[in-house]
């Protein structure tokens, strides 16, 4: 429990449990700390373990967020390469348009030849 969840079961605004009702803040605090249990000695063995598991998290967290990076870099390349590939089509439609234009037109050259 929380003094924010103390001042909703009260009807109350915090501010005004903090500020106003200091007694009952205080009274508040006093049953939270009695209530919490002193954490006894962790041996060596569950400090080394914690400290190694620290680690291991630190390890994969920064793996995480390479991997992240990674994927953003990869969507964007990708993004890149669909611009590109419309830029392409576009450009082919365009010259088989006009390769289409030109077989439409006779070739004049050939017809001087022949007489």
């Amino acid at each position: 429990m929380t003094v924010v969840s103390l001042a909703a079961e009260a009807g109350l605004r915090r501010n005004k449990l903090t500020h106003k009702h200091t007694g009952l803040k205080e009274l508040f605090y006093a049953l939270v700390k009695a209530r919490t249990p002193v954490p006894e000695a962790l041996p060596d063995s569950t400090r080394a373990r914690a400290a190694k598991e620290h680690q291991v998290l630190a390890r994969v967290r920064a793996e995480r967020d390479a991997l992240r990076g990674q994927a953003q870099l990869l969507a964007r390349i990708v993004q890149v390469l669909e611009l590109e590939n419309s830029k392409l089509e576009e450009t082919n439609e365009a010259l088989e348009q006009q390769a289409a234009a030109h077989a439409s037109v006779p070739d004049i050259t050939r017809r001087r030849r022949q007489p």
